[in-house]
């Protein structure tokens, strides 16, 4: 799909990012280097400029001499530092860092397929500021599902999040995110570690006026996963209680911000 937009335009002339994709990555040896391929693949298909970041969050495994030869070869970047600080962390110091004018943060065992960001930007270039892959609205293909536990905490996990956080959305976890160049910026006020920063960010994002697309896409679920619902799941709701009443310093001057049209 040829998406053309005037913002992309601008970038190939100017020799700026048209579009980064940051992954974060916790020991994820067995499957990183053939997810990298497949990112670098698509995107060396496109006619804009593109860059990746990898961001090894203290993985203790091989992560990060794979992507470091990856780097060799592919021209990414790696940002490696030790110890683990949890998925929020590394997502944050990765979309802090990149200097596309849109930043997609995609998990590092692309459960929903790499190719699926043109219906990001798409939704983006039609006036979003946030676009956001769903697997919860019409239009969703969901491959392989997860287990129907999973499937019920997650349920009722966005369940909680609607009620105190972010109403309206339908799927906050999917890990697939498409932020304009000004709005990754909210990443600077986020705090949390751990498996409800996307949350945090999007609910940082309504406070501060950006308009967030829910776009539905194909996802297939992928064993590995690093949440477990025993442990998680309480520490999660307690985030989502913390994100809810903390004291968020936003600037005026970032409130009800709108990214270039």
């Amino acid at each position: 799909m040829d998406i053309k937009t005037t913002s992309q335009s601008a970038a190939n002339m100017d020799g700026q990012v048209y579009l980064s994709v940051v992954v974060p990555a916790y020991n994820e040896a067995d499957r990183i280097g053939a997810t990298l391929d497949r990112v670098h693949e698509y995107l060396s298909e496109q006619t804009y400029r593109s860059e990746v970041l990898v961001v090894d969050d203290g993985s203790t495994d091989q992560t990060a001499a794979i992507v470091r030869q990856k780097s060799v070869e592919q021209g990414l970047t790696l940002h490696s530092y030790t110890p683990n600080r949890g998925k929020g962390h590394a997502v944050r110091y990765g979309m802090l860092r990149a200097s596309g004018n849109l930043t997609l943060f995609s998990d590092a065992d692309l459960a929903t397929p790499i190719e699926e960001v043109e219906k990001l930007l798409e939704a983006c270039a039609a006036g979003a500021d946030i676009a956001i892959g769903s697997r919860d609205i019409p239009g969703a293909h969901l491959e392989r599902r997860q287990s129907a536990l999973r499937e019920f905490g997650g349920k009722l996990f966005n369940r909680f999040v609607r009620i105190l956080a972010v109403p309206g959305i339908h799927d906050t976890q999917c890990g697939f995110k498409l932020f304009t160049d000004q709005a990754r910026g909210l990443f600077a006020h986020c705090v949390i570690d751990d498996f409800s920063f996307d949350v945090e960010a999007l609910y940082l994002a309504r406070r501060m006026g950006y308009a967030i697309t829910e776009v539905p896409i194909r996802w297939r679920h992928q064993e590995g996963s690093k949440v477990r619902l025993a442990r998680d799941a309480p520490r999660m709701l307690r985030t989502l209680i913390k994100i809810r009443t903390r004291h968020y310093d936003i600037p005026d001057r970032d409130r009800c911000a709108r990214s270039p049209r």
